[in-house]
């Protein structure tokens, strides 16, 4: 079964994923990004700043086969 590595970029800090996961395939792996992202998301609060935060998801060569993007920034009317 392939190991992905799943990294998250909070607009300051890196964290990498030094385990991974072995997941069935890439899709799943993106499954699993989508989830962290979405759990990510439902905890922020009111920004001071925009944020944006990525999760890439490596190979096990390290390769970074997706990226998911969230900005987060709120613009006064």
């Amino acid at each position: 079964m392939p190991r992905y590595f799943i990294d998250l970029h909070d607009g300051t800090n890196l964290v990498r994923d030094q385990d991974g996961s072995d997941l069935p395939d890439l899709a799943a792996a993106r499954a699993q990004a989508v989830r962290m992202m979405t759990r990510l998301a439902q905890g922020l609060t009111d920004p001071q700043d925009r944020q944006d935060f990525i999760i890439a998801v490596r190979d096990a060569q390290g390769v970074v086969r997706l990226r998911l993007r969230l900005s987060y920034d709120v613009e006064p009317g």
